[in-house]
């Protein structure tokens, strides 16, 4: 059904067996700068960003502990209070979707067969080229936990819009929707909320899964996961990408919107905390030079508006790594913000003072809104 773009196939097999990329440290050339060791001091904190900088969007902000409707397009400030929605705490006289859980096992897989990167290393940059980092990655197996969550009023035998979640299992999403549902603010949907394959960053699975600019994961969920959900759990999941929603947090967010970018053909609706829309793909790749920093650089101002709807939020202490230009989450979805409102894009974006990157207390606090918005205009296929 999908092809791998030839490009794509080439960055995979350098990661897995390139011996630029995976080598052993005997057969590092001598000339060329090495990974190196992981430090044990811990990140310094990120310094707090006002969200009324030059540059930055202009953002309505709202009274503290207020969020905004799930019917408003556009910029908006919330904190720095950050009380959990009434939509998040278990309700018995709310119908409870029923939660499966299977594992995935890498060997099984055929288009992502495992890579990990040395243990106790990070990236650093090529010193022949500064836009290339250096990792050393080699085959590993990994296992992956999916959770599948079907509510109580699914009726079985039909087609259900759904939406696929990264770094799963998440069990608040599952508690958001057993409220929206039940006060039918969103349609009844199967959520698919699949585990990452281990380790994070450049040379790492879930960074291959996440961070790389193509349409390979959302091709992986179609085939080999989506299949296994239908079979095991006997629910029809739609085909129609109206019906179809991604979500995740930090590159989980870059990666939901990447599946709906390259294959707007499968989703339409994207939803991403603390989204990495900066430069963190590996293997270096020519056709995104910096990674998912491309997103408001070029991809989105460059090309035709897609049939997208996008809900984003980053924190006022998000990350900001200084080795280069593009390592800003804030500046990165604050850049994200301005492409979408230039190109007419219906989308919502949701600046927190107070808070830190995939900030738990924001999550809590506007993860129904962000559902809500998400599912605007939807209107099934008969």
């Amino acid at each position: 059904m999908f092809g791998v773009p030839t490009s794509v196939s080439l960055i995979y097999l350098m990661a897995a067996l390139s011996p630029a990329m995976a080598q052993t440290s005997a057969q590092r050339p001598p000339d060329r700068e090495t990974p190196a060791k992981a430090s044990s001091e811990a990140r310094p904190p990120a310094p707090t960003r006002d969200p009324n900088t030059p540059g930055y969007v202009k953002a309505n902000e709202l009274p503290d502990g207020t969020i905004p409707s799930p019917k408003e397009d556009g910029n908006f400030i919330i904190g720095p209070t950050h009380n959990p929605a009434r939509e998040m705490a278990a309700n018995e006289s709310v119908p409870k979707g029923d939660v499966f859980e299977f594992t995935m096992e890498s060997k099984d897989s055929k288009i992502y067969p495992g890579i990990a990167r040395e243990p106790n290393t990070f990236a650093v940059p090529d010193p022949e080229d500064p836009n290339k980092v250096i990792v050393n990655s080699y085959p590993a197996p990994y296992t992956r936990r999916v959770a599948v969550y079907v509510p109580k009023q699914y009726e079985p035998g039909t087609e259900a819009p759904f939406i696929v979640g990264a770094d799963g299992p998440d069990q608040t999403l599952f508690t958001a929707l057993d409220y929206l549902i039940a006060e039918h603010r969103v349609p009844v949907m199967i959520a698919i909320s699949i585990g990452n394959g281990s380790g994070d960053a450049q040379g790492s699975e879930r960074g291959l899964e996440y961070d790389t600019m193509s349409g390979l994961y959302a091709e992986f969920v179609e085939k080999e996961v989506l299949p296994l959900v239908e079979k095991k759990y006997s629910v029809k999941l739609t085909k129609d990408p109206d019906g179809r929603a991604t979500t995740g947090c930090s590159s989980g967010g870059a990666a939901a919107m990447a599946m709906a970018w390259y294959h707007t053909n499968l989703y339409h609706r994207v939803l991403s905390y603390s989204g990495t829309f900066v430069y963190q793909q590996w293997p270096y790749n020519s056709e995104t030079p910096h990674g998912a920093w491309e997103f408001h650089e070029t991809l989105i101002p460059n090309s035709l508006k897609k049939p997208l709807r996008i809900w984003m939020h980053v924190s006022d202490q998000d990350i900001l790594i200084t080795r280069d230009n593009y390592h800003d989450w804030v500046v990165a979805n604050e850049r994200m913000a301005k492409a979408l409102a230039a190109k007419g894009y219906p989308y919502q974006f949701v600046f927190a003072k107070n808070a830190v990157h995939c900030d738990r207390g924001v999550k809590a606090q506007t993860l129904p809104l962000a559902l809500e918005y998400v599912w605007q205009e939807y209107t099934p296929k008969k």
